[in-house]
């Protein structure tokens, strides 16, 4: 099938990312989904996997070429899951220390409610709800790797080095999620500063587990990995399994999720390292050549390059001011994203 090279990369990803983006709008701010028995913004998400079927089509892409190959689907979910699952048992542990060390017990329960930046109340515990929870995340989690990792990176790697393509994927990621924060502004739910702190620190975490999740497809050559930790994070974590104290449920949830994203950040990132350091040792399977002209295929699981490492050094020599800025906000976001929450600055 014919490749459609008549559109430009960068402006097909900024057209796709800012029409799904007023569409997710629409949802939050207007139809308000989740305020509804459905309790999920989801039909936007729903939209986006049209738009994608349809981009993908007009560019004479397949479901495969943009990372969803059949081969290798079980085993990626499982190793995706496992990743979120073994990183959330620290994080969760973490937080119940937190609340021991502060005198006040804290316990585990197991029900359906929406994620919110300043607190759900809702309290779902009927089997249907957790089944819904279920669906509406793998929608979620589809659409979003579908486009930010599989379409974003796989189109803007056709002109771009794959790190860079990939911190572009991440960044409007980022942005992606400043929504929440805004329409919590909006609903009177926070202060002007307290939006601008957890935009800021929300578009920065977003942002990492964006980078994350497209190294997950680097390494693995699909999105399986990357989409069952997604789904771990979306599903168990932000509306499953939560933390009760005396105090409430899940006051340290942000905190929850940050230390079990820096926790699998670090492990994928020391894998994806070692991959691409050892490619002299002949572990590499398939060509760069191989990647830009979209024949990935499972055996292309382990090809590794040290153009990564390359590309990465570049960047950094090109832009010190970026990088030294953008690790310092993600410091300072994670820190004051966490005092935030635990303080209570949401008035």
């Amino acid at each position: 099938m014919g490749r459609n090279t008549k559109y430009k990369p960068d402006h097909l990803c900024i057209a796709i990312f800012t029409l799904c983006l007023s569409v997710r709008f629409v949802e939050y701010f207007l139809i308000e989904t989740d305020k509804t028995a459905i309790g999920e913004n989801v039909l936007h998400k729903v939209v986006g996997i049209i738009i994608l079927a349809l981009v993908l089509k007009r560019v004479n892409l397949s479901w495969s070429d943009i990372g969803f190959q059949r081969n290798g689907f079980a085993s990626g979910i499982l190793k995706g899951l496992l990743l979120g699952s073994v990183c959330f048992i620290i994080s969760y542990g973490l937080e119940l220390a937190i609340f021991i060390l502060q005198g006040n017990p804290a316990h585990l329960e197991m029900y359906i409610s929406s994620f919110s930046l300043t607190g759900s109340q809702i309290k779902n515990t009927d089997f249907v709800f957790f089944l819904l929870c279920v669906l509406f995340n793998m929608i979620n989690v589809w659409m979003e790797e579908g486009v930010f990792r599989g379409l974003f990176i796989r189109t803007l790697s056709e002109t771009k080095p794959f790190m860079q393509a990939n911190f572009i994927a991440a960044f409007l990621f980022g942005i992606w999620h400043m929504v929440m924060p805004i329409r919590s502004y909006i609903n009177g739910e926070m202060s002007f500063a307290a939006m601008l702190l957890m935009g800021i620190g929300y578009m920065i975490l977003a942002g990492i587990m964006g980078i994350k999740w497209g190294l997950l497809y680097r390494i693995t050559g699909n999105l399986w990995a990357g989409l069952g930790d997604h789904l771990f994070n979306n599903t168990v974590a932000a509306n499953m399994l939560h933390v009760v104290s005396l105090n409430g449920a899940d006051e340290l949830q942000i905190v929850r999720i940050l230390a079990a994203q820096m926790i699998s950040f670090a492990v994928v990132l020391a894998i994806h390292t070692d991959r691409t350091t050892n490619v002299r040792s002949g572990i590499t399977a398939r060509t760069e050549a191989e990647i830009d002209n979209g024949k990935e295929v499972e055996g292309q699981r382990r090809k590794g390059s040290l153009n990564d490492l390359k590309e990465l050094v570049k960047l950094m020599k090109e832009h010190p001011i970026i990088i030294v800025v953008t690790l310092a906000a993600m410091v300072v976001g994670a820190i004051l994203g966490a005092a935030a929450f635990y303080q209570g600055w949401l008035g």
